[in-house]
């Protein structure tokens, strides 16, 4: 299945205005960080393009916020291709520093790390700049779904540890992949990108935990579609394609055409219960700020089905065929050229 396979969204979100500003500002600062260290590991990450992702996600960030969040989208991307499946030692790296990206938001913000390793220190420093002017109760929401996300990531390190990879049923892998995705924070970050919150008593109503839900499985489930070539070249078993095509025994072709109906039925659900969010706030009698609130959190998801869409079907990430040093990292089960977890 390649890489530009399109799905009718009814979305149109514009695209940040600083977008080139941040980009200069912000591949600057990966090299100083040390995120990249090498010629082709620089030239790689670049070709992703991710501060295409950031100012399509987040497009109403200000200029130097848009820095910071392509900041933060550099880690989460770079720390997930970390993994060498040929080296299972590995695991408990990736574990000891996934305890300290957890544990981050829960200190002082400007806190030193007490496990240093290029992604450990930008981190602190991201989390300092995103969380300032947030508060507590949206620190804390945001800590909590950063945390399962990256708990989720060290889950499927060890599964490959452990000569497990790939060995999920369809319901499981459907749950861990909501996990796995990373996108009910980063839809809390939509909020510090506008500078409000969602008020809380509409992000624990039913509606919105489905929602954010939905959203997650369809980004993921998109992400598995255009990111199918570039696992199955690293071996990993886990995408929704490789599952259907395992569980059920059917043809790649067959599992990608179900792959793709299971995409569009999540993002179907999700339009339905979006339009009952008036409702929603009826029934919770919100005022009129409140109700302008859940609605900047509403775009906040749009931002994300269809931003995150639109950069994938042109990003290098994603892209078919891969040579030099980037190919023989992958051949190894990585996705990164450089080694970030150690000084």
């Amino acid at each position: 299945m390649s890489q530009d396979v399109r799905f009718d969204l009814p979305f149109n979100t514009p695209v940040s205005e600083h977008l080139e500003y941040a980009r200069a500002r912000h591949l600057r600062w990966v090299w100083d960080m040390g995120l990249v260290r090498s010629r082709a590991g620089f030239d790689e990450y670049r070709s992703w393009d991710l501060p295409q992702a950031a100012a399509r996600t987040y497009p109403y960030a200000s200029a130097e916020d848009m820095v910071v969040l392509m900041n933060w989208f550099s880690l989460a991307f770079l720390f997930d291709d970390q993994f060498d499946a040929g080296r299972p030692d590995r695991a408990d790296v990736i574990a000891d520093v996934a305890r300290e990206l957890i544990v981050t938001p829960l200190r002082p913000a400007g806190s030193t790390p007490r496990v240093i390793c290029p992604i450990t220190l930008a981190w602190a420093q991201v989390w300092e700049r995103l969380s300032d002017g947030m508060s507590l109760t949206w620190q804390t929401r945001f800590a909590a779904s950063w945390g399962r996300f990256l708990v989720a990531h060290c889950e499927e390190v060890d599964l490959a540890a452990r000569g497990l990879t790939g060995t999920l049923g369809l319901d499981e892998y459907a749950v861990f992949r909501r996990r796995t995705v990373g996108i009910h924070h980063s839809i809390d970050a939509g909020e510090r990108s506008r500078g409000f919150e969602v008020p809380a008593r509409a992000m624990a109503h039913p509606l919105m935990e489905r929602m954010r839900d939905l959203a997650a499985d369809t980004i993921g489930f998109m992400n598995d579609i255009h990111s199918f070539e570039r696992e199955r070249r690293r071996g990993d078993g886990h995408n929704l394609i490789a599952v259907l095509h395992r569980e059920r025994g059917c043809s790649w072709e067959e599992a990608a055409a179900e792959a793709y109906r299971m995409t569009t039925a999540c993002l179907d659900e999700y339009l339905e219960l979006e339009a009952r969010v008036p409702r929603m706030c009826d029934e919770l009698a919100l005022d009129a700020d409140e109700r302008k609130r859940v609605d900047k959190g509403v775009q906040a998801i749009q931002h994300w089905i269809e931003g995150n869409y639109e950069w994938a079907l042109t990003s290098g990430r994603y892209s078919t065929s891969k040579e030099g040093e980037v190919a023989t990292a992958e051949q190894a089960g990585r996705g990164s050229v450089d080694d970030l977890l150690t000084v």
